[in-house]
């Protein structure tokens, strides 16, 4: 944090001056990579422009690597087909003249240094064009990677060396794992405690050892089991110094945590091996494979799934630190790559994994059961039909369609003991009919877009649980026979991902009774694909009814037997057609589909009852629910108890037109305690809305809805204003309300609100974030737009002045230029984006507005001028922007010249503008051309 703080003093004239260097070095194992999580998530690092974090490892590609560094920016993954040269410019640009901090994790070196110098020029090559003050950070197990880093960018040498942990400090890792979910460790097993003692002074101060060690100790607090692992052999079989296991005295701990795993996880550990080094795991997915191959017992407990004992394994692997979980839009796992060589060292004998540049081996052992190959090389593919007991099967290939489907055959001649193919092969029409010959399958996945039908010889694969495949619509959805006609006789089929297009087409779907997700159901007034078909599926845990239209009164809506399925947690009930206003037969409907009280999410659509179904109004029925969605229900008048739930967290409420409260006295709630855990609340054209809780039920100065984080008001005019906010929300939209201001917390409190959104409120006189603005310092996002009667927002308190306190914000997004005049606009002290728009009247900006830009000159990267019909003048001052990086003009007709623009600007987009501005900068010859010809991008749209 210290290097990252200091600024650059060392002068060098080279093409890398703007960037410093530092790398942490230590042996694996060390918490390297841990080390710098810390470290990129630090609000120091918010003062770069830009963050990147590629994962290297030892399979380095150039392209990959670039790849991963645009994917980290872009949030898209660019092509690998692309070119280098298309790469590294696309880089270049988005890196052009801004400071960035990049971390390059887990470098290995490879033996010829020259080469590896060269392919590390490459992909550093676009970095140059960074700001002064980028930095690179460098993880890797070998100081001379170090050297040949600071040698490509012509720096010199530094280094951080990452060393063991001391041993009280690694004796307190230990225990927090060892004594993981027990109660009063401290004062009980003062006896294990010790032998703890012993135990870590055999693993150097390895915080992964101490990790995963601590697992083991945990699944027994026996004394017994801890002897046991105290008196085994920490330091045996040696390994040499292999980096790439890790160094001699962590390998054998680590095989040693392996060798004390029950036999049923070591065989799941075991197959992950099948996976590259930094896979992405999806933990369903593994679990899926798991219960393909055999791995998982069967349940003794009617009330547990194959699923539920595959997630109990997976979750004591991630106890046992074998896993670590990841957030980055949406949840995953990875191995570190020290337990991933374990995995390949216990898995040799069994598992394969072969790509492009290594070989099948001469030999290949009878005992080898699962074989993953990702190659170009046919040769290679063609002797996958010499291994004849594979349980599992990867194959990954570009092969010609012909040439792929024949190679198929001959594996489905010879592999008749698969339980497993993944097959992805972009250029596969269709899977052979062979495929029939593998009567043990269990888990087919097909990732090939232009495959138009499955092979008919499916229905006789009687074991197959799991059917993952992605057809491309438009490609085959005019086929109605893409899934075999007899695919019902898959009885044993648990999962299958297609688009609902052809899961609705199955007829007599009702067959497969171990089907655990079916996502919509689109019912027809035709025999077998009734609602009746649903009765014995009692396995689904998710479930969406469509066409409910289609059911022709409340005993047929029985026939589905909601309520008897008791893995059932996700629901989703639709009519299709509103204008089907039958209201006592959708009521009736309704009323008989109740489902089991194990459900956690509901969301029904286009209701036309005019009350809620009778389930629905007990607490008891639905008291499990965390999230709820109601929408184009319009002739419902009252919302059930829903505040009385005490798990909800989530109520999603759309177009119904006649509820007038969210919580009544009818529901018997007259005290406030509704809401108790609602985290997010969205509520959207409520015509008839007029306040949050009938008279009554709600105190007036009782704190509204109080674990509430994110909320959303669209379209309810006659809505009441909150009494105050609720004191944690963070993000507050709101569109097309009736109030005129807005009422924060009432106590004194840091209001934690960090985006703001007030849209279209005609009556809103005055948002009163001056008054507030000690307590506003987590406001980043702030877009006030459309509010013609806006004359202020706010005073500044008496206590503090506009001098020592300023709102600090990212992105502000204004319709009216004016609204930059109003304190404590008018005194912003930082903005990064700024955008202007929506508004007819507006033809220039006044010299106060001119004036107000060079306060933010120094901060300002990008700005946005939208949809102003009337604008003829951009201000003169954008000039003296000296940060300004991107400029966006789009639909601004009447504007025909540009001002000067800064040297800082990287991008200039323009769209749908006057003829003449397009003339006059045309690069062929405009005549102002030479104005903006120091810009990198630049883009002209047509009208």
């Amino acid at each position: 944090m210290q290097w990252l703080r200091k600024p650059s003093n060392e002068h060098r004239t080279t093409l890398y001056r703007n960037i410093s260097l530092l790398s942490i070095v230590g042996h694996g194992g060390m918490g390297k990579t841990t080390l710098l999580q810390h470290v990129y998530e630090d609000e120091l690092t918010k003062e770069f422009d830009l963050k990147m974090w590629v994962c290297v490892s030892n399979n380095f590609d150039v392209k990959k690597v670039i790849a991963d560094m645009l994917s980290t920016l872009k949030k898209k993954r660019p092509r690998l087909d692309e070119s280098l040269d298309a790469l590294q410019n696309s880089l270049r640009t988005e890196i052009m003249s801004k400071k960035f901090l990049l971390i390059l994790d887990d470098i290995w070196e490879e033996e010829e240094e020259n080469r590896d110098i060269s392919k590390w020029e490459k992909v550093l090559a676009p970095l140059a064009f960074g700001k002064i003050g980028s930095r690179i950070l460098v993880t890797t197990r070998m100081a001379s990677v170090a050297t040949m880093i600071a040698k490509v960018i012509k720096t010199k040498k530094e280094t951080f060396k990452l060393e063991g942990l001391e041993e009280d400090q690694c004796l307190q890792l230990l225990n927090s794992h060892a004594f993981a979910g027990v109660e009063n460790p401290t004062d009980d097993y003062k006896r294990l405690r010790s032998i703890a003692g012993e135990i870590v002074k055999k693993l150097s101060g390895s915080p992964l050892a101490a990790k995963v060690i601590g697992g083991v100790l945990n699944s027994s607090l026996d004394e017994r089991h801890w002897t046991r692992i105290l008196n085994s052999d920490f330091t045996s079989p040696k390994l040499g110094q292999d980096p790439k296991l890790g160094q001699d005295y962590i390998f054998p701990i680590l095989r040693l945590s392996y060798m004390f795993l029950p036999k049923h996880l070591q065989n799941c550990f075991a197959f992950c091996s099948m996976f590259q080094q930094d896979y992405r795991f999806d933990k369903d997915d593994l679990i899926r494979m798991w219960i393909a191959l055999g791995f998982i017992q069967q349940p003794h407990d009617q009330e547990w799934t194959m699923e539920d004992i595959g997630g109990g394994y997976f979750d004591d692997l991630v106890r046992k630190s074998f896993f670590d979980k990841f957030e980055d839009f949406g949840e995953y796992y990875k191995m570190h790559d020290l337990i991933h060589n374990l995995a390949q060292s216990v898995s040799m004998h069994e598992c394969l994994r072969v790509k492009d540049g290594t070989k099948l081996p001469p030999i290949i052992p009878k005992t080898l059961r699962h074989l993953f190959v990702e190659t170009t090389n046919l040769d290679i593919i063609k002797k996958i039909g010499q291994v004849k007991y594979l349980h599992s099967l990867f194959l990954f290939t570009e092969a010609s369609n012909q040439d792929i489907c024949s190679i198929l055959i001959e594996i489905f001649k010879v592999s008749r003991s698969l339980r497993l193919l993944d097959v992805y092969a972009p250029a596969l029409e269709t899977m052979p009919e062979k495929i029939g010959n593998l009567i043990h399958l269990r888990y087919l996945a097909m990732m090939n877009e232009k495959v138009t039908m499955l092979p008919r010889s499916l229905s006789n694969l009687y074991h197959l649980q799991y059917i993952i495949s992605f057809p491309k619509l438009g490609i085959s959805q005019s086929k109605v026979d893409f899934l075999p006609s007899d695919i019902n006789n898959l009885s044993n089929l648990r999962y299958l991902t297609l688009s609902d297009y052809y899961i609705s087409s199955i007829c007599g779907i009702g067959k497969l009774k171990s089907l655990q997700e079916l996502n919509m159901f689109d019912l027809r007034d035709v025999s077998g694909y009734r609602i009746e078909e649903l009765k014995n599926m009692n396995d689904l845990c998710k479930l969406g009814i469509n066409c409910l239209e289609n059911v022709k009164d409340g005993e047929e809506a029985r026939n589905a037997q909601l309520c008897e399925k008791r893995r059932l947690t996700d629901l989703t009930l639709c009519w299709s057609d509103t204008n089907q206003r039958n209201i006592d037969l959708h009521e009736n409907v309704l009323d008989k589909l109740q489902p089991s009280k194990c459900l956690r999410n509901l969301s029904i659509k286009r209701y036309m009852g005019a009350r809620s179904a009778i389930w629905m109004n007990n607490v008891n029925p639905i008291f499990n629910l965390e999230k709820i969605e109601l929408t184009d229900c319009l002739e419902c008048e009252a919302l059930p108890p829903f505040g009385q739930l005490p798990f909800l967290k989530s109520l999603i409420i759309e177009k119904m037109p006649k509820v007038k409260w969210l919580e009544s006295k009818f529901n018997g709630n007259d005290k406030y305690d509704a809401f108790p855990l609602l985290e997010v609340l969205h509520i959207s054209f409520l015509d008839a809305l007029e306040d949050w809780f009938e008279a009554g039920v709600a105190a007036e100065d009782g704190c509204l809805f109080p674990s509430l984080i994110e909320l959303e008001i669209e379209n309810c005019p006659k809505l009441k204003e909150l009494p105050s906010l609720p004191s944690k929300v963070k993000m507050l939209n709101i569109f097309k309300i009736g109030w005129t201001t807005l009422n924060f917390c009432s106590n004194s409190n840091p209001i934690p609100l960090e985006s703001l959104w007030v849209f279209d409120c005609l009556n809103i006189t005055s948002l009163p974030l001056a008054d507030e603005i000690a307590r506003l310092a987590a406001l980043r996002y702030l877009t006030i737009r459309d509010c013609p009667n806006l004359i202020s927002l706010g005073n500044y308190p008496e206590v503090g002045t506009s001098n020592n306190c300023h709102l600090i914000i990212s992105d502000l997004c204004i319709s009216d230029p004016s609204v930059l005049l109003m304190e404590p606009l008018r005194s912003i002290a930082s903005l990064k984006k700024l955008s202007i728009g929506w508004n007819d009247e507006v033809v220039s900006f006044p010299n106060e507005a001119e004036q107000w830009f060079l306060k933010v000159s120094s901060s300002l990267s990008e700005l946005n001028f939208s949809s102003l019909k009337s604008l003829e003048f951009l201000p003169s001052s954008l000039e003296s922007l000296s940060s300004l990086q991107r400029l966006y003009i789009n639909g601004v007709p009447m504007l025909r010249e540009l001002p000067n623009l800064p040297p800082s600007l990287k991008r200039l987009t323009i769209w749908r503008c006057h003829p003449e501005l397009k003339e006059r900068y045309r690069e062929d010859g405009g005549s102002d051309r030479h104005k903006i010809a120091h810009i990198p991008h630049i883009d002209f749209h047509p009208r």
